[in-house]
């Protein structure tokens, strides 16, 4: 019998558990937003353009080596929702555990990286000299959450597993409480300014850890996790990897076409870098709607696979693409048509705002199709084809616009040019994926024939 907060994925009508999965996670996403908004809003109210542009210029560098770790998460979520579905129970808890003991390595791995290459990396990407020295503090006190930054996403990845996607939105919710008010103190009242947002952050990364290993600690079934006696199960791990690994160098090369793009706006100055930050903190609400409905695809493809359901996976597919269209269009243009009053919230400088609109107008308004690209990745990797999205995604984007940096932008040096990129590389790789996803479902049922 199914548990109160659980989703039964392989039966029952399915427009109405999709948006039961998906919105405690589009809730959860922007609640974790909400850190690195604070953070934002806080230092631009309270300590400047310079310290709100240190904090926005180590985004796509931070996203860079965390999303490469989150990205192996997704590998957790797909080898539990496959075992669970097909009824395979034990290898569902070996791979809980195993999960666990690589979030919490890949954690320690990171706090290592964090410190120790934060300025040069910084270097690397012509981080304003105004701001370099207060990124690279915020960056280096920010890494030191890892290990908990690790354990949430990947608890909350099992937990996405069988459907639970409920409480890792009430441990955000108080965490993320905990993260605004601290905020607040450390900088308005202890003048802390970036350290201070930095400390905060860490805090509320640790007291969500803590309540996702202890919410696995007690459960009963097949994510019941024993702390005390956490074991690694290597053959777990390769299959985790198969598909995780991929993943997590699917995050890598978008973040590092990113950063290149970040590298490309600081050389237009402080003010530019900071209109940026706030535009694309405004659009990151709007990517993690969208892309509750990639993990939505991810571990509902895979529980139907694992219980060869292979007629409902192509509903799943249509069903999260229309709402990804709605969501990503809706958002994306009302981010635009509110512009200016929501880049105030940041700052109040017009220049920082009219920057901020320059990227509104291009990026925001074609987000969904960034929303449509990752869902139905999301479809070809939850039918257990990793490395596809993986390369399609290195192609269409990564190539892609480093190409366009030093084709394009490099003839006409403007913030338009720069920007259209990203519409125009999300657009070819929809279409490349779409041909990976019929491939793909030919195969499957070929193959269900077969047997």
């Amino acid at each position: 019998m199914k548990k109160s907060y659980e989703i039964d994925m392989c039966n029952g009508p399915l427009l109405s558990r999709i948006l039961l999965f998906a919105f405690p996670l589009i809730c959860s996403g922007v609640l974790q937003l909400l850190f690195n908004a604070a953070d934002i809003i806080v230092v631009g109210r309270f300590a400047g353009s310079d310290a709100m542009a240190a904090v926005g210029s180590t985004s796509s560098l931070i996203s860079l080596l965390v999303n490469f770790f989150i990205g192996i998460s997704v590998g957790a979520n797909v080898l539990v929702a496959r075992f669970c579905g097909g009824g395979e129970l034990r290898d569902a808890r070996e791979t809980v555990q195993t999960a666990l003991v690589t979030a919490i390595a890949g954690g320690f791995v990171l706090v290592i990286v964090g410190v120790l290459a934060a300025q040069p990396m910084l270097n690397l990407m012509a981080t304003p000299d105004e701001v370099i020295d207060q990124a690279t503090l915020y960056m280096r006190l920010y890494f030191i959450g890892m290990p908990a930054t690790m354990v949430y996403n990947f608890g909350a990845a099992i937990l996405r597993a069988v459907g639970d996607t409920r409480r890792p939105l009430y441990f955000l919710l108080l965490s993320g409480a905990v993260n605004v008010v601290c905020n607040l103190f450390f900088v308005i009242v202890l003048h802390m300014g970036v350290a201070g947002v930095a400390i905060a952050t860490v805090i509320a990364q640790f007291i969500s850890a803590a309540l996702i290993l202890q919410c696995l600690s007690n459960m009963e079934g097949v994510c019941h996790a024993d702390l005390r006696h956490l074991h690694f199960h290597l053959d777990k791990f390769k299959r985790m990897m198969q598909v995780g690994l991929p993943a997590g160098l699917q995050s890598v090369i978008f973040n590092v076409s990113n950063v290149l793009i970040q590298s490309s706006i600081n050389s237009f100055g402080a003010i530019a870098v900071a209109g940026n930050t706030a535009a694309s903190n405004i659009e990151g609400f709007v990517y993690t709607s969208m892309n509750a409905l990639y993990q939505t695809s991810l571990s509902f493809t895979s529980q139907n696979l694992g219980a060869k359901n292979y007629k409902r996976i192509d509903r799943i597919l249509l069903c999260c693409l229309a709402f990804v269209f709605v969501i990503g269009f809706l958002l994306g243009n009302g981010a635009n048509i509110f512009g200016r009053q929501l880049l105030g919230i940041y700052s109040q400088e017009p220049e920082v705002i009219n920057y901020g609109m320059m990227r509104l107008g291009v990026v925001s308004i074609t987000y969904f199709l960034c929303g449509m690209m990752e869902v139905v990745a999301g479809s070809v990797r939850g039918m257990g084809y990793s490395v596809l999205p993986m390369l399609v995604s290195f192609v269409g984007a990564c190539l892609f616009r480093i190409i366009w940096i030093f084709t394009i932008f490099r003839l006409q040096h403007t913030l338009f040019n720069l920007y259209i990129s990203y519409p125009i590389s999300w657009l070819l790789t929809i279409c490349a994926h779409l041909v990976c996803y019929l491939v793909i479902r030919k195969k499957v049922r070929s193959q269900a024939k077969e047997v």
